[in-house]
């Protein structure tokens, strides 16, 4: 199963336009995948004492995290779709880590306190768009969230695309970019 990750707030941007474009390639190719949009779903990103409660023991109170985590269990193939905004990724992205990373589901501890994988996802397709150059985010993205957050919990195999230019380039560059995305999907 494919899962999308989609995290922007405006339907008419051009993220979601991407996100159209990755929806309508995985039909032609008549692929299974459900849709997280974190903000048409009213994902509250902030941990709350209520959601550490039960954190440690792989129990939340938020509903959207216990699906969220359960999709994730069943997922073979992420792809997250997000703008890169003062360097980093929107809020309600880096709490979905905070609160659906539970311990005990998405990774645990040896004895020893090493961490443990707890997913199994082979394959990542991250597609970001900025206005700076893509350069600028391969710390965070390639030196940072690939390999301390994704691969800790089992998701593997990362490709990292970028659309720079996004909001005052022109707009063959976003066409194209949006061309490219069929022979990635």
């Amino acid at each position: 199963m494919v899962t999308i990750i989609f995290s922007h707030p405006w339907h008419g941007s051009f993220n979601y336009a991407i996100l159209e474009e990755v929806k309508a390639q995985l039909d032609a190719q008549k692929r299974e995948y459900q849709v997280v949009d974190l903000v048409a779903d009213g994902f509250n990103p902030l941990m709350t004492a209520e959601d550490l409660k039960g954190y440690s023991h792989g129990e939340s109170s938020d509903p959207l995290v216990n699906k969220y985590i359960a999709m994730l269990e069943k997922t073979d193939e992420l792809i997250m779709i997000f703008p890169i905004w003062w360097g980093m990724m929107p809020a309600d992205l880096k709490g979905y880590f905070d609160k659906v990373m539970l311990v005990g589901r998405a990774y645990s501890y040896t004895a020893e306190g090493a961490m443990v994988p707890g997913l199994q996802i082979g394959r990542t397709l991250i597609i970001t768009t900025s206005q700076s150059p893509s350069i600028m985010f391969g710390q965070f993205i390639e030196g940072y969230f690939i390999p301390v957050v994704l691969n800790t919990v089992g998701i593997t195999g990362t490709q990292w695309e970028n659309c720079d230019q996004t909001a005052h380039g022109p707009k063959e560059h976003r066409e194209n970019f949006l061309k490219r995305l069929k022979s990635i999907v």
